[in-house]
């Protein structure tokens, strides 16, 4: 086990006209879990691969265990990597792709057979030890994936996107059982995925990255409380938060035909920033369906999804003028913790309940 650093890291490819990872500092303790989240493109995956040996870095540096992996070939690094695509060996047995590293290493079968026997009662594989990968299903050989790493004892594991090819109830299963092991194990560990509930439910920090560059490195539930910028906003929370642009008022904010007032300390630092519109942030969770002729935001429902014990209302604005980031006009999310009591084409209005409203700086997207 050992603590990871990213130290200004940076990494960029042949051709490429920016970098794909830019200046990354990241303080990783011995035996965390920690998830590297982004869009497709953000930077994740290069940036686990650099700390593996299997992209150059080519500014910066990476230490693991307080030892500069500048120049230190990957087979030297002590890491074992997980991939999304398992990487058995299909004419092997599970024990022995279990056991193969080892093999490699030479050592010796009694010590390969323990190891192995370990791992597969950690991940319930011992009944399926001499059968071939072929015989399993894809829960079963990505079990045999952490299998192989865990037999070779590392310092750090590294995980790309491991549960991608696994349909979404063994997703929700496996990654139950990953999190579960890697706190048993005390592991160091680097987990890679492009799915935020995963990254949520999954890592003690999270570090989520976009076009190279980090954007917040924190617990999950400051990364859902206190997001720093309107893309981390944006990203952390499923349904995601609702964010549009609109004026700045006396005491609010215009939001179509309604004010929506705002804390004097957030009025204060309105008026710091100089702007005269906002970026506006409220969770699902935050609106409820009030009294179609009371007071509060007006708009005309777009989709209903019952999920049984609650229900998410999709949304448009009745004024057109309400735009979003993309600077398209705005759509709204609301979640009833009962089922719906509105159908596709009806108005209705949302009040905004007890919660924090978010503020955004229009251009740069920096919280205010």
């Amino acid at each position: 086990m050992a603590a990871i650093a990213y130290k200004q890291a940076s990494c960029v490819y042949e051709g490429a006209d920016k970098l794909a990872v830019d200046s990354l500092d990241l303080d990783i303790q011995d035996g965390e879990f920690i998830v590297l989240v982004g869009p497709s493109g953000s930077g994740k995956s290069t940036a686990l691969r650099m700390l593996a040996g299997l992209e150059e870095i080519d500014g910066g540096a990476i230490e693991i265990g307080g030892k500069n992996m500048v120049g230190v070939p990957s087979k030297d690094r002590d890491i074992a990597m997980v991939f999304q695509n398992y990487a058995l060996y299909p004419n092997k047995t599970v024990g022995e792709n279990m056991g193969f590293a080892l093999k490699m290493r030479g050592v010796s079968l009694e010590k390969r057979q323990a190891r192995v026997a370990e791992a597969a009662r950690l991940l319930d594989l011992t009944e399926y030890l001499d059968r071939k990968p072929g015989k399993l299903s894809g829960g079963q050989r990505q079990r045999v994936a952490m299998g192989r790493a865990i037999v070779r004892e590392p310092q750090v594991f590294c995980m790309d996107e491991p549960l991608s090819n696994l349909d979404a109830k063994l997703r929700v299963q496996t990654r139950t059982q990953i999190a579960a092991l890697q706190r048993r194990l005390g592991t160091t560990t680097v987990y890679v995925t492009h799915d935020q509930v995963e990254a949520m439910t999954m890592g003690d920090r999270v570090a989520i990255l976009k076009d190279g560059k980090l954007q917040q490195f924190a617990a999950p539930t400051e990364l859902y409380d206190h997001p720093i910028n309107a893309f981390v906003a944006g990203f952390i929370g499923s349904p995601a938060m609702n964010l549009f642009t609109v004026p700045v008022v006396s005491g609010g904010v215009k939001i179509g035909n309604s004010t929506l007032p705002l804390e004097r300390a957030q009025l204060t630092a309105l008026a710091a920033s100089g702007v005269d519109t906002v970026t506006v942030g409220l969770r699902p969770e935050q609106l409820a369906i009030g009294e179609s002729t009371g007071e509060g935001l007006s708009v005309v429902v777009d989709l209903v999804e019952e999920l049984g014990n609650e229900s998410y209302l999709y949304a448009h604005f009745g004024s057109g003028d309400i735009r979003g980031l993309d600077g398209t006009a705005a759509s709204i999310v609301a979640r009833s913790p009962h089922r719906a009591p509105a159908r596709i084409g009806d108005t209705i209005t949302l009040n905004k309940q007890d919660g924090l409203v978010y503020l955004f700086h229009p251009q740069t997207g920096a919280k205010i």
